[in-house]
C-alpha cells in the first residue's frame, strides 16, 4: 500500500487529491509542518530536504509532487487522468504539469516567505511586489488557456489539473484572483466541487 507523508495545505494535498481521484488505497502519515518534525532523521531518511510530499510504494521512495503525480498516473492510472504517451495531448499535459511547479509556484513561494514565514525585519516589500506581478502573469496566461474549456486539456479532468489546481488555490488564498480572471475563477470553482479535492483539504 502507498504511504503518503502529508502536511495540511501544502503541496502534498496534490498527492492526496490524486490518490482519491484514482481510488488507490493509501496510508496517510500526517506530518506536523514544523522543522522539528520535518527535519527529524527518521523523515530526512525519506526526504533529504525535509519537505512534503513523499511517498513510499513498496521499496520505492519518491519525493517532488510533479514526479509523484506522473508516477502514480503511469503506475495506477489504467489510462485515466493523462492522455496517451506519444500524443500531442500528452505533450500539453506535461507542459501544464511542469508549468504548475516551475512557473506558477515560485512567485507564490516568494509571497509566502515575505508575508508569512520570514521575521518582519527580513521581509522585503520589493520582493512581494515582484511576486504579485509574476503571479499576475501566470494568471493572465492561465485565463487565456481556459477560455472555452472545462479543464486545462479540454473537457477531461487530468493530473495537470491536480498540479495546477493547488497553485490556483494558493493564489486564491493570497487574494490574487479577482474578477479580471473570470475563466480562472470558474475553473477553480469546478475543481473545488470535486470530492477528491474536498478530502485533500479536509
Amino acid at each position: 500500500m502507498i504511504k503518503l507523508y502529508h502536511s495540511a495545505r501544502t503541496r502534498s494535498a496534490r498527492i492526496l487529491w490524486l490518490l482519491e481521484e484514482l481510488a488507490v488505497p493509501y496510508e496517510l502519515v500526517t506530518m506536523q509542518f514544523t522543522p522539528e518534525a520535518l527535519k527529524a532523521p527518521s523523515y530526512t531518511s525519506i526526504n533529504p530536504l525535509g519537505k512534503v510530499p513523499s511517498i513510499e510504494d513498496g521499496e520505492l521512495t519518491l519525493f517532488e509532487s510533479g514526479a509523484i503525480v506522473e508516477y502514480l498516473i503511469e503506475t495506477y492510472g489504467k489510462g485515466r487522468l493523462a492522455p496517451k504517451l506519444g500524443t500531442p495531448a500528452r505533450a500539453k499535459f506535461l507542459q501544464w504539469v511542469h508549468f504548475a511547479e516551475a512557473t506558477a509556484m515560485p512567485p507564490l513561494a516568494d509571497l509566502a516567505q515575505h508575508t508569512l514565514f520570514k521575521p518582519e525585519a527580513e521581509r522585503v516589500p520589493a520582493v512581494v511586489a515582484d511576486a504579485r506581478a509574476r503571479a499576475g502573469n501566470v494568471l493572465a496566461a492561465l485565463d487565456r488557456e481556459l477560455a472555452g474549456k472545462t479543464y486545462l486539456l479540454g473537457d477531461e479532468f487530468s493530473g495537470a489539473d491536480v498540479m495546477m489546481g493547488y497553485a490556483v488555490l494558493l493564489m486564491k488564498w493570497f487574494g490574487l484572483i479577482g474578477s479580471k480572471y473570470a475563466n480562472v475563477s470558474a475553473y477553480l470553482a469546478r475543481l473545488e466541487q470535486r470530492p477528491g479535492l474536498e478530502k485533500a483539504l479536509g
